[in-house]
């Protein structure tokens, strides 16, 4: 079996910091392209950033230079500090990951819940 495990939303005040992470374990053979996306109430989701296995990223305008994802391959495990956090930013972050659990196998992408980020003084 796979899980993953999302963490890091909660209350922050504006212009704080906080750091999601999102951690997978079990029978995974390998880890791909993993991201993070965003849901606002009443709003599309968005991508906030992702990055491949090689560690090559992308992000939103929106966060550029307040944000660096990162993972960490051997722990199977994705990190998004993200800093100087404003009124736009609170929505439901959601983590992606694309992942094999046998090689030559199907490509299965994993959406997580969403740990919530509000910003409130």
């Amino acid at each position: 079996q796979v899980h993953f495990v999302e963490s890091g939303g909660g209350l922050v005040q504006p212009g704080g910091s906080l750091r999601l992470s999102c951690a997978a374990s079990g029978n995974i053979c390998s880890i791909y392209a993993m991201g993070w996306y965003r849901q606002a109430p009443g709003k599309q989701r968005e991508l906030v950033a992702t990055i491949t296995s090689g560690g090559a990223t992308n992000y939103a305008d929106a966060v550029k230079g307040r944000s660096t994802i990162s993972r960490d391959n051997a722990a199977k495990t994705m990190y998004l500090p993200m800093n100087s956090l404003k009124p736009d930013d609170p929505a439901v972050y959601y983590c992606n990951a694309n992942y094999r659990t046998r090689i030559a196998g199907p490509v299965y992408s994993y959406w997580g819940q969403g740990p919530q980020v509000t910003v409130s003084s």
